[in-house]
């Protein structure tokens, strides 16, 4: 007996489904928070004159990583919690910086 034939395959989990969406609405969303959190705080603040392309560019990467730890949670719903509850976080502190900074 091999050692590849000892490997159990492990199946397919039905609910990729899920964390697939939850990773491209969720995470774009809070790609989109993190990136106006940083164009507020970041170096010049929001009229930094340079700045907007940078800001522009931070989207995706942000986007890619929420998107990509969502396959880290053990089902959807947990990850669509998890992301949820960022999400919150992060519009809060957007919308507090926003109209302390204003």
């Amino acid at each position: 007996m091999t050692i590849n034939a000892r490997v159990k395959k492990l199946p397919i989990r039905a609910d990729w489904w899920s964390k697939t969406l939850c990773g491209a609405l969720l995470g774009f969303t809070l790609a989109f928070a993190l990136t106006g959190l940083f164009a507020w705080l970041g170096p010049g603040g929001i009229s930094a004159p340079h700045k907007v392309q940078f800001v522009m560019w931070l989207i995706a990467p942000l986007w890619m990583l929420a998107f990509t730890a969502c396959y880290f949670f053990r089902s959807g719903l947990q990850a669509f919690i998890w992301l949820l509850l960022a999400n919150g976080l992060a519009y809060t502190g957007l919308f507090s910086v926003n109209g302390v900074l204003r």
